[in-house]
């Protein structure tokens, strides 16, 4: 018979599988991805079924990433995340397929493996809003960064990161996200307890 302890262990073995799964299919993917999501974005751009995103998200992540690159000492158009760099604007601006929607694909994708067991309803609840907020902030913090390497270092490195480095920043995040988890926040019923 297996200890709470050890039942911890297997679940937490096996949502790291398989998010070690979905960062291998990740890589293999990526070239592919980049190019499947840009003839994505233009059917979803020609549909208009963009406009919620843009409408309700898109503003309020706007606001953050102009607050947080202004610390940099990048001067922003008014409303945007248009660079004005030595009075020109660089055109740049955040649009719906620029918040992170895949990231949280992601993380509802290992929800499903992370959160089988039977876990306090509480527990769980908190273990998915942390995810969402942590997703929330974690692509804050990538296009803020991105905006801080088209300023200071130029296109060619906004690029690399924007397409490719952004895909190991939400794996790390949830590599971390699911360890902090299983090590502080998700509790095991009674029933559990008591049977094992």
């Amino acid at each position: 018979m297996m200890t709470v302890k050890e039942v911890k262990k297997n679940r937490a073995k096996q949502t790291f599988g398989n998010l070690f799964i979905i960062l291998v299919v990740a890589l293999m993917v990526l070239p592919f991805w980049t190019t499947f999501n840009e003839f994505l974005t233009r059917i979803v751009l020609n549909s208009g079924l963009f406009k919620p995103l843009e409408r309700l998200i898109v503003p309020y992540e706007v606001g953050l990433v102009r607050t947080i690159i202004s610390f940099f000492g990048i001067e922003t158009a008014p409303g945007t995340v248009a660079i004005v760099k030595n009075g020109v604007n660089s055109g740049t601006y955040i649009a719906w397929n620029c918040i992170g929607w895949q990231s949280f694909v992601i993380l509802l994708i290992s929800f499903k493996a992370g959160l089988a067991g039977n876990f306090t309803r509480f527990s769980l609840l908190q273990v998915m809003i942390l995810g969402l907020l942590g997703t929330f902030f974690i692509n804050i913090f990538r296009i803020s960064l991105a905006l801080i390497l088209l300023y200071y270092f130029g296109r060619m490195p906004f690029i690399i990161f924007h397409d490719y480095t952004t895909v190991f920043l939400s794996i790390l995040w949830l590599f971390f996200f699911w360890w902090f988890s299983y090590k502080f926040v998700l509790e095991e019923k009674e029933t559990i307890l008591k049977d094992l």
